[in-house]
């Protein structure tokens, strides 16, 4: 009773929090709601199932609440990562940006369209969200969020009109959109010292200069056509490197914790050019080193990965390579807020109702991250050699939650 006390109360809390972003009464009520709703066991997270756990007769309140009433999406987000920051900041936290797929029927809803699913592993109908995630000693969650715009749809003026989208929202590319959410990071001074992305964003080195001019260390992904300079000024697409790979200087570790226990894989570390700031040395001159970090499969040496990395020159491997696994950390959060917080469950098609919703479940996910962090036994400690241990996974969340008096579905 006593957990269920405290859930209620931080929670209650949370809503002050955000209260004043929300100017009429009716509004403020319906956020808790729709919080409530989010963290309760309802089989799936829709407007009527919301409307069923928190009393409604009918989900014209919630409809409402998400479609018409006057409150900004962006200024919840802000919200949200200002509480992140308070309450899982810590200044080794990684940065982890990655995308995923929401399957839709039609043709309707907003940026919707066929295109390649990571979450799906196939082309499919369906929206795609690209997210940064926050991963932490203290917990992981997100902190920012942008729907993805095709080209097509940035282009049919009658769509854009009949979905809601902005006039001042023009086409923009995934890994830009990774890109203004890492600059809204760094503008509003969120802790941090690693970034870490897949390919797709890892090959955009316009980002990756960016970072270096921080500077911020990074472990990004690079796919096999990206070019990268060797230290003798020499440039070599990725995939010739991977044809005169030396048999020695292998080293076998694990990435981190998976489903199945640790990921080990073998790793090698080649040196690139020495990073230059504004046409000059400056940042090799203190001590900063990039290299292409290689992965091979333990149980197919063909299977290769590759990334990108800059750090300060003594940065030991295994840190790099566990900043490499953490990129999986985000694949955790996506795991939990579909499962847990409905992240994927919402019926709106318009640009407005999809980051209401969205928004709202990374608000609640970042509840259950914060609560989670607060109970010594479920924290992660910190592990020799990296900056941190692997973080839990949707069961553990699932099972944490249950024992906290809010059932798992």
């Amino acid at each position: 009773m006593e957990q269920v006390e405290a859930w209620v109360r931080q929670l209650d809390q949370l809503v002050e929090r955000v209260a004043h972003l929300f100017a009429r009464s009716e509004a403020r009520r319906r956020v808790k709601a729709y919080l409530q709703g989010l963290l309760s066991p309802a089989q799936r997270k829709n407007s009527w199932q919301l409307a069923e756990a928190v009393g409604d007769e009918t989900p014209y309140g919630i409809q409402q609440f998400l479609y018409r009433a006057l409150w900004d999406a962006d200024a919840l987000r802000d919200e949200l990562r200002r509480y992140v920051v308070e309450n899982l900041g810590d200044d080794q936290a990684i940065l982890v940006v990655d995308e995923t797929g929401f399957i839709k029927k039609g043709s309707h809803s907003v940026g919707v369209q066929r295109q390649y699913s990571g979450t799906a592993g196939r082309i499919e109908n369906c929206q795609i969200g690209v997210f940064l995630a926050y991963a932490s000693q203290h917990g992981h969650t997100f902190i920012d969020r942008a729907l993805y715009l095709p080209e097509e749809w940035a282009a049919d003026r009658e769509r854009r009109q009949r979905a809601g989208v902005p006039e001042e929202v023009t086409f923009t590319s995934k890994p830009n959109q990774a890109w203004q959410m890492l600059r809204r990071a760094v503008e509003h001074e969120v802790p941090f010292a690693w970034v870490t992305a897949d390919t797709i964003y890892g090959d955009y080195r316009q980002m990756r200069l960016w970072l270096e001019g921080l500077p911020k260390r990074y472990v990004l992904a690079v796919s096999a056509k990206e070019t990268v300079i060797l230290p003798n000024a020499r440039e070599l697409r990725v995939k010739e490197l991977l044809n005169t790979l030396p048999a020695e200087g292998w080293s076998r570790l694990s990435a981190g914790e998976g489903a199945k226990g640790p990921r080990w894989y073998e790793w090698l570390r080649l040196p690139l050019m020495a990073p230059l700031t504004h046409g000059s040395a400056e940042l090799a001159e203190d001590g900063w080193s990039r290299w292409l970090l290689v992965r091979r499969s333990l149980a197919d040496p063909s299977e290769l990965a590759t990334y990108v990395c800059f750090a300060p020159a003594g940065t030991a491997l295994e840190t790099v390579v566990e900043v490499a696994g953490h990129r999986w950390t985000i694949e955790s959060c996506f795991e939990e807020a579909k499962g847990e917080v409905g992240l994927d469950e919402y019926e709106v098609r318009s640009w407005t109702g999809w980051y209401r919703h969205v928004t709202l479940s990374c608000l609640a996910h970042a509840f259950l991250a914060v609560m989670r962090s607060q109970v010594p036994d479920e924290q992660p400690s910190p592990e020799k050699g990296g900056p941190w241990s692997q973080p839990a996974t949707a069961d553990s969340l699932a099972a944490f939650k249950a024992s906290r008096g809010l059932s798992s579905r």
